[in-house]
């Protein structure tokens, strides 16, 4: 396995900083954000679809340190009720993908999305109970005719250019569980899979490392975030995991997202390292840091130190004491 890490965290850094910074604290890839939620300071996109010069001088960049990038990234909403907004989510995506084939770059992160209650709504809705029915009827219509239309498209999109898809498994999302993953896969592409962050999991009762055995007995892992959260019992009695609160109310959240170690403990996420081993995936872990309480530096080396303590890379020998 590889570590590497989500570099929007570095969006202050300019491209060539950001490489600096992240083959001086001894990783081996980077995942880059091309539009959306990650913006895209570090990738121009139309100019590098557009330029064979531009991308020849991006992948020299980057290879000269010994990086390879492990995804781009453009987590978006591309079934949302706001039509223009729906659009440049999609476009954004189509063109990552074109760009991802060129690089030979094999993953491209994002979200599922999250269609409105209705046509012609104006916001997106996110049923979270089957009861009212009006929930379960809202829940059905949007995958029928929103979610799994657009995925079908887009994962022979993907295919077609030789890319895999990984959809971040995101509360607020219709894709936000290792069951509703499998359930699109199955209704759309093969190329449809897991963007596996178990910060996600974590705080919806699942325990990442049966979530890596699901998903990756079904070849439905194409990628690994490393982030943490912290589950506050205390707040889960006040507000339960369906907290509303703002992220940076930390002291009064049910749970708050964590550098890696600082939520869980290391031997957890050794667990979680040794089920990838274990299941087949032998790729990048991407760190990606959202912690409130450390600086982007502090948190991204803490996050670097404890899974460089885990981390598996070298690949086994054949079992000489039996």
């Amino acid at each position: 396995m590889k570590l590497g890490v989500f570099t929007v965290l570095f969006s202050d850094k300019s491209f060539e900083d950001m490489l600096d910074y992240v083959k001086e604290s001894g990783l081996d890839a980077v995942e880059i954000g091309t539009g959306g939620n990650p913006g895209n300071a570090h990738c121009d996109l139309d100019g590098l679809l557009e330029s064979e010069g531009k991308r020849k001088e991006f992948m020299d960049a980057i290879n000269s340190r010994g990086l390879t990038i492990s995804a781009f990234s453009c987590h978006a909403n591309p079934i949302s009720p706001d039509e223009a907004y729906a659009k440049d989510s999609d476009e954004t995506f189509r063109k990552t993908v074109r760009l991802a084939e060129m690089l030979d770059v094999p993953v491209v992160n994002c979200f599922s999305g999250t269609a409105g209650g209705h046509e012609g709504a104006k916001y997106p809705n996110w049923p979270v109970t089957p009861w009212p029915t009006e929930y379960s009827d809202v829940l059905k219509w949007q995958w029928e005719e929103k979610l799994i239309p657009y995925w079908k498209d887009a994962g022979k999109f993907a295919e077609e250019h030789n890319v895999k898809i990984g959809l971040e498994l995101h509360g607020g999302f219709l894709v936000h569980t290792p069951y509703t993953m499998l359930k699109l896969r199955e209704a759309t592409s093969p190329a449809v899979g897991a963007n596996l962050d178990p910060s996600h999991l974590w705080w919806q009762g699942i325990d990442p490392v049966a979530a890596i055995k699901i998903l990756a007995k079904e070849g439905a892992l194409h990628h690994f975030h490393a982030k943490d959260t912290y589950i506050d019992q205390d707040n889960v009695n006040m507000h339960g995991l369906l907290d509303m609160q703002p992220y940076g109310d930390v002291k009064t959240r049910a749970w708050t997202f964590r550098s890696v170690g600082c939520g869980h403990s290391v031997q957890e996420w050794s667990d979680m390292i040794s089920a990838l081993r274990t299941y087949g995936y032998d790729y990048v872990v991407s760190i990606e840091h959202e912690d409130p309480l450390m600086s982007i530096d502090e948190g991204f080396q803490r996050a670097v130190s404890n899974l460089q303590s885990v981390l598996i890379r070298e690949k086994p020998p054949e079992m000489w004491w039996a």
